[in-house]
């Protein structure tokens, strides 16, 4: 770009100040699909810790029962209680034919009509319904309930003992006297047929005659076979090398290259949709078509090892080494989740002083803390950007004063500081924060906290870009979609302080102590040298964001001056690789989240082509690499900033994964089998790993990754989902996704909620000073 052309930049921007994003969305040309709001069923978890293994379960009449150390127990509310009359030493149970049946060591025992019934002595192992009756199976016979009574179903023409070594050919043959057909393990009715599952085959009973091989094509992939299950045209089992599937008589295999995501299966369920449960050694697999969804400890159950699950209606109990988790599906849309996680922002007690906080167990105070963290201003920015799309996609005016909140604290960052348009890291009070102030810096260094003259606050100073980009993007959107009267004079100030801070003083912000911030340069003796060289791509665009956001608030023709700075050190020529993607250990996801912070106002502002043209190749350099993760705000900021398509579907599929439960739970996945390059998605910069669902990984932010298979997070800390509220809104503000239309609130919104908190304690400390507009 030529000097000439870089001068004629004031001309072009002074004819169109107005925002991109502030215009009427549906008249801007795209080539995405509006995502509709449908109604989809959410998971909801629960978990029920036992100090024993649960080793079966069942449902009668929405009644659960769990065996636990022999014992038979029900579930009330969220415990397990001994279940008063059951019989002791229970080993299985399953629901047929209206009743409980439970085997024990000392014999079988129907439940029905709230009583225990007695029905045999013997010790069996398995039942099922086959042709209308209740068949039972001891280790070497099968019985047929008659008459209130177990009789032989034993086949008199049979084959093959549990100690037999005599083998015969002629299968026409009939054995006067019937013959023991064990080992058993299970039976199941499958095609009008009686199957046995033996420990390392599968037999069957032809009428009256024993089969020991019945499968024509395809062999079991293990002899160590774990479970069998009836489902329609199929039958499962369940080994330790996958699921085998027999369909008519030819037997095939669910494994890893079916992306199972583990194949030590141990126990099966049928769902309640054509779904099939899967229990494995590390955790529980709904495989929905041709979909595998990993249902891990500690985010979804209270331990590994599933031993037994059970489906009633649209909700499944799962039982594991540690207790018994639940997973419920419960009908919701997307704008429905909206309302509940901004409930739970309420209730959590993330706000503060118009400041959005994670929370973290504190054992010294027994009880969840607001964290006072590096960025409260950069935590709060997709909280203020969410509730601005809000309000301007529905004019809901409570949506605009929640935003209108945390705008004021946002430049309240700047107020505090003595100088203008150096805005503060965080703020603390020692009269209201439980929160202790950190005592660790940027890079290592010392903690910058500075007090106030009238004593009740502290500020954080040492500043960094991720603090700064966070004002120019959400305080440009309530500027353009939300701010009224003053308030809109007020953001442009707030931007031309920090504009005229950083030029002012050598491109950099300068700490009370005359000296740059370690994070916050933008200057050529830094970015310019090799040790800044690195920043160059991502802290050049940073700058040229500020002065064209800036200018286009105010006129101001210093801010074209400030542009014109920038493109004689070549800072444009640097912008379309600002996307780091090597060597991969330094490759950050916190850079993508400034980088896109950035994009929105530089895109949504800057109309000169020659430059626009290098900011549209540098976000499809970039989103080409983040768009393997499936991130709904990157997928979303780009089609709406380009028009072009951009997974909105599968952006819209992760929203509605993402679980309800926010807390920060550990997870392991790194073990699992389907860990290998998405189809569709393969690229040399992916590290060969492929991008989690957040059913997986749990809650996330946009700084973090998708590119996660472990953490280790004991259930100390709850994140706010304030992520998800600004992807969903910033999607339902351009049109991506639409709105319901359903007119059902039970689908659409949520209950108020309680006033008793339920994380971190009410703020009770001194109010925030009154900002000026």
């Amino acid at each position: 770009m030529t000097m000439k052309r870089v001068g004629c930049l004031s001309a072009i921007l002074a004819l169109s100040l107005a925002s991109a994003w502030a215009a009427d969305p549906a008249q801007t040309p795209h080539r995405w699909k509006p995502v509709a709001d449908e109604v989809y069923l959410q998971e909801v978890g629960e978990k029920v810790p036992s100090p024993a293994p649960i080793t079966a379960l069942a449902v009668l009449n929405d009644q659960v029962f769990a065996i636990g150390n022999g014992i038979i127990h029900t579930l009330n509310g969220n415990a397990l209680a001994a279940a008063p009359g059951a019989p002791a030493a229970a080993t299985r149970m399953q629901v047929l034919d209206g009743a409980l049946w439970v085997a024990t060591e000392s014999g079988a025992y129907r439940y029905a009509d709230n009583a225990w019934t007695k029905v045999d002595d013997r010790a069996f192992v398995d039942f099922c319904l086959h042709q209308g009756k209740v068949h039972a199976a001891t280790r070497d016979e099968v019985f047929r309930f008659n008459n209130g009574a177990f009789e032989s179903a034993t086949p008199k023409g049979g084959y093959l003992t549990s100690d037999s070594t005599n083998v015969m050919d002629d299968f026409s043959q009939v054995l006067p006297n019937p013959v023991r057909i064990g080992p058993i393990q299970q039976i199941a009715s499958y095609s009008g047929t009686l199957y046995i599952l033996q420990p390392n085959r599968l037999a069957l009973i032809d009428v009256d005659t024993f089969v020991p091989d019945p499968i024509d094509w395809g062999v079991l992939p293990s002899s160590n076979v774990r479970d069998m299950l009836a489902d329609g045209s199929r039958l499962e089992i369940a080994t330790d090398r996958g699921v085998a599937t027999l369909r008519g008589m030819a037997l095939s295999t669910i494994d890893a290259a079916d992306r199972l995501p583990y194949d030590k299966t141990t126990c099966l369920a049928a769902g309640f949709d054509n779904d099939l449960w899967i229990g494995t050694d590390r955790g529980a697999i709904r495989k929905v078509g041709d979909e595998f969804h990993y249902f891990g400890a500690t985010l979804w159950l209270p331990g590994d090892g599933v031993n037994d699950i059970a489906v009633s209606g649209k909700t499944v109990y799962i039982a594991t080494n540690a207790g018994l988790g639940i997973i419920r599906y419960e009908p919701y849309t997307l704008a429905k989740k909206a309302a509940y996680l901004e409930r739970l922002l309420d209730e959590y007690g993330h706000k503060r002083l118009g400041f959005i906080h994670s929370l973290y167990w504190s054992d010294k105070h027994n009880e969840f803390i607001r964290e006072i963290s590096d960025n409260d201003g950069g935590h709060t920015s997709p909280y203020l950007s969410a509730m601005t799309f809000k309000y301007a996609a529905t004019g809901d005016e409570q949506a605009r004063e929640q935003a209108l909140d945390s705008f004021k604290a946002m430049i309240w960052l700047d107020d505090i500081t003595p100088k203008d348009g150096f805005i503060a890291r965080a703020i603390w009070s020692s009269k209201g924060d439980k929160d202790e102030m950190s005592t660790q810096g940027s890079g290592g260094l010392p903690a910058k906290w500075y007090p106030t003259d009238d004593g009740l606050w502290y500020w954080k100073g040492d500043t960094s870009s991720d603090e700064v980009n966070a004002h120019y993007y959400s305080v440009a959107l309530f500027h353009d979609l939300a701010a009224k009267g003053a308030e809109k004079d007020r953001a442009a100030q707030h931007i031309a302080k920090m504009t005229t801070h950083i030029m002012d003083n050598g491109w950099v912000l300068r700490d009370m102590d005359g000296k740059a911030t370690r994070w916050g340069r933008w200057d050529p003796a830094y970015l310019l040298t090799p040790y800044g060289s690195e920043a160059r791509g991502l802290n050049g665009m940073e700058a040229q964001t500020y002065v064209h956001t800036a200018y286009a608030m105010t006129g101001d023709e210093k801010y074209m001056k400030g542009l014109e700075q920038l493109i004689e050190w070549r800072y444009h020529k640097y912008t379309v690789r600002q996307k780091s993607t090597f060597p991969p250990d330094t490759v950050v996801p916190w850079d993508d989240e400034l980088s896109f912070r950035c994009y929105i106002p530089l895109l949504t502002y800057t109309k000169d082509p020659d430059l626009r043209s290098i900011y549209l190749r540098s976000i499809e350099r970039s989103y080409e690499v983040k768009r393997m993760e499936h991130l709904p705000f990157y997928n979303f900021a780009y089609g709406a900033l380009t028009g072009n398509d951009c997974d909105e579907e599968r952006a819209v599929k992760f929203l509605r994964e993402f679980p309800l439960d926010t807390v920060t739970h550990t997870f392991t996945n790194s073990f699992r089998d389907d860990l290998g390059l998405e189809p569709g998605y393969e690229a040399p910069w992916s590290k060969g790993m492929r991008a989690m669902s957040p059913r997986e990984i749990g809650s996330y932010a946009d700084d973090s990754t998708a590119f996660i298979y472990d953490r280790s997070g004991n259930g100390k800390g709850i994140r706010p989902p304030v992520s998800w509220l600004e992807a969903y809104w910033m999607a339902r503000y351009h049109g991506l996704i639409e709105a319901p239309k359903t007119t059902d609130p039970a689908l659409t919104t949520v209950e108020p909620g309680t006033a008793e908190h339920i994380g971190a304690a009410p703020y009770d400390g001194p109010p925030r000073p009154e900002i000026a507009m």
